[in-house]
């Protein structure tokens, strides 16, 4: 490849992926499915004009770290505070069954593996993808109805959250396992000395950030964005390179830790400005730029529809019974269910970190884009149709106002 030729690969990947984005979403779908089937398209499996190279990992690598920096960015510590202990045992439920789901769907197509094996491994690998939870489309169905800011809505918001920390924690303990070379032992205190470490890095952080936002009141908001990405890149980097935990974690972590000042929403709006315009699309595109639909069999297909199945349904169980222990009724119990169940952008990084490691085969990309699709068409309808049906006493009136979301 020539030195500039990456300039014409950057100029196709942006092009292509904003049209199928704008396309997706005049069918009502995220855009981020948009984005993916565009890598596709232009990739090795259709048209073959841009094919992966190590300087477009590079940039997608950026684009999930900016991705995550952003989820920790938009957590509302005080909703989550606020709904705690239910939230709490929601998101243990929903990212316990669907892992447990997970594990035995990949075990019962190609046997079971003995523990510690790299077969063992790729099992437990397809449970943390049905881990994770996106509610981006649960909040704007919430919003329409009206009821974003009930008890269902505000617990389904608090727990996605939960859900996702509880998961990327998964994601690091089984990556570190992977390793046969690796104590299980040295995993589980590089972990806990990892956030040991953030909690140190996290209060240093916060109370420097604050007194620069006191001691330059009118200039903070050029520089914030700017320190607050370093911040977020010297997490990613230490949390690899000295704790052997993933990179993704720590780009969250150093959201986490600025949610709370007064710039985060500054900081966040140019994050997004970033992520949007080119980040972004090339950590999107370049899902789909890996996937390999070409090799897709009959029982590939099989796998990926019962891949789906197993997704939805794990969730609506596993939240639903923690909701019905938590003492909410049936019907709520089965919305808060249907509401967790979207997938989205983490569990398209969760695989793509997977891939990276060996714990996933490129042609599961497809399931893991099936069910994208398939979540966040079903995921609205079936709550429209729950709340026409079991409608919520008092219920609010619609609100437009911003909210944080998983």
């Amino acid at each position: 490849m020539k030195s500039f030729e990456f300039f014409r690969d950057l100029a196709i990947i942006i092009i292509a992926a904003k049209c199928f984005g704008m396309l997706a979403r005049k069918l009502k779908a995220p855009q981020v499915v948009g984005e993916i089937i565009a890598g596709l398209i232009i990739g090795p499996n259709v048209l073959g004009i841009v094919s992966q190279n190590d300087f477009l990992v590079q940039m997608a690598e950026l684009g999930v770290i900016l991705l995550m920096f952003l989820a920790g960015l938009e957590t509302n510590l005080q909703d989550l505070l606020k709904t705690g202990p239910i939230a709490l045992l929601v998101a243990c439920c929903g990212v316990f069954i669907p892992l447990l789901g997970g594990y035995l769907l990949y075990s019962g197509f190609h046997g079971f593996a003995g523990i510690g094996t790299d077969e063992f491994f790729k099992a437990v690998f397809i449970g943390v993808i049905l881990t994770a939870t996106s509610v981006s489309i649960t909040v704007s169905t919430l919003r329409e109805l009206g009821h974003l800011k009930g008890k269902v809505g505000t617990t389904i918001l608090s727990a996605a959250v939960i859900d996702d920390v509880i998961g990327i924690l998964v994601l690091t303990f089984v990556i570190g396992f992977k390793n046969p070379d690796v104590d299980p032992v040295n995993v589980v205190v590089s972990t806990v000395l990892f956030f040991l470490f953030c909690g140190g890095v996290g209060l240093v952080g916060y109370f420097l950030f604050r007194w620069m936002e006191r001691r330059h009141p009118n200039e903070h908001r050029r520089r914030m964005p700017i320190y607050g990405l370093a911040l977020c890149l010297l997490l990613s980097y230490a949390a690899e390179e000295y704790f052997g935990i993933a990179d993704i974690t720590g780009a969250y972590v150093a959201g986490i830790i600025l949610c709370s000042i007064k710039s985060s929403d500054y900081i966040a709006e140019k994050m997004d400005i970033s992520s949007y315009m080119l980040f972004g699309p090339i950590f999107f595109a370049s899902i789909g730029l890996k996937t390999q639909v070409k090799g897709m069999t009959a029982s590939l297909l099989v796998f990926s529809l019962a891949f789906v199945v197993v997704a939805l349904l794990t969730k609506v169980v596993g939240c639903g019974f923690a909701a019905k222990i938590c003492k909410f009724s049936n019907e709520e119990s089965l919305k808060i269910g249907v509401g967790m169940m979207t997938r989205g952008e983490v569990a398209l990084i969760v695989a793509q970190k997977g891939l990276s490691v060996g714990l996933m085969d490129p042609l599961l990309f497809t399931s893991v884009i099936l069910l994208i699709i398939v979540s966040s068409i079903a995921t609205p309808i079936i709550l429209k149709v729950l709340y026409h049906k079991f409608p919520e006493k008092q219920p609010e009136l619609p609100e437009n106002v911003p909210v944080s979301q998983a």
